[in-house]
């Protein structure tokens, strides 16, 4: 790393830490929804383990119970059990380790194609700039929903399958932001004196371009993380998505369909967990963005 870059990078540092103190509020959202997600990271790595449960257990003498029903076992159903007697609460915390593990593989992939595809459209241009960006625009012509519904039934319910299905819908994000900001970057003085010192073009893409990338990326992560996850509890929803076997908040909703007058909780709880986690995942995004804009920050 070249002393201009040092020294760039430095005086990033030192202007972000002077705004995130000059803003307690934006550092608080930030704290709260960092906050908010660990306590489901936890739970989907904890939560089954903890409560024992097993997918495939039926107690059809103890179906439909309410929140906070007693089982024959002496356990207590906080949340209540479904139409073939599961625990709901088990089935939420089995159903957050799906999407979440999904929603993080998801974006690895997604993440790993669209950034070299930016990387290389914006730092190349010319055919290849244009190949890359109308193969983007091709795939942006699709709703994502319907374009992941469609290679979901062709591939079948796998959760294998289903973030391949979702990494090629959402890698699109990664490689227009990851370009834009390429673009911005390749003329800096840094990366002329990278090449003026004789720096390959695989050093300039990966080592000098490619970290100024990184604040931009991981805003775009972060909110396509809440999209990831809730495209995932879609597929399931509509019966594409995971396995039955392994229990998502989609399919739980879904199952609820026909009880809604009854058993009302069978689809409210893990919507009401899902609708959480997606909207703190915005507003930690939207938090982020606010924080490494320059525009913003000048404001």
């Amino acid at each position: 790393m070249t002393t201009i870059q040092k020294t760039q990078i430095a005086n990033k540092r030192t202007g972000l830490r002077s705004v995130f103190k000059k803003n307690p509020v934006g550092r608080g959202r930030i704290i709260a929804a960092i906050i908010i997600v660990s306590i489901y990271v936890l739970a989907a790595i904890f939560g089954p383990i903890l409560t024992g449960y097993q997918g495939t257990a039926t107690r059809m003498e103890e179906r439909l119970l309410p929140p906070g029903s007693t089982l024959s076992d002496g356990s207590f159903a906080l949340l209540g059990t479904d139409q073939i007697g599961q625990d709901l609460f088990a089935q939420i915390l089995s159903g957050a380790r799906v999407s979440i593990a999904v929603g993080l593989a998801t974006l690895l992939l997604a993440g790993l194609i669209g950034v070299i595809f930016g990387l290389f459209a914006g730092f190349f241009g010319g055919w290849v700039d244009s190949l890359l960006m109308r193969l983007a625009d091709v795939q942006l012509a699709f709703p994502s929903i319907l374009l992941a519904i469609f290679i979901a039934s062709v591939l079948g319910p796998s959760v294998i399958n289903v973030v391949i299905v979702l990494a090629i819908s959402n890698w699109v994000q990664f490689a227009r932001v990851t370009r834009s900001q390429v673009l911005t970057l390749k003329n800096r003085e840094y990366v002329d004196a990278s090449r003026t010192l004789g720096a390959k073009n695989r050093h300039l893409i990966f080592k000098t371009i490619l970290p100024g990338c990184i604040a931009p990326i991981t805003v775009v992560a972060t909110v396509e993380l809440g999209q990831v996850i809730l495209l995932e509890a879609a597929l399931s929803f509509l019966g594409v998505g995971v396995p039955i076997t392994a229990q998502s908040w989609g399919s739980t909703i879904s199952n609820g369909r026909d009880y809604l007058a009854d058993a009302w909780w069978i689809s409210t709880f893990p919507g009401v967990a899902l609708a959480i986690l997606v909207i703190t995942l915005g507003l930690l995004g939207d938090a982020l963005r606010d924080r490494y804009d320059p525009k913003l920050r000048s404001r």
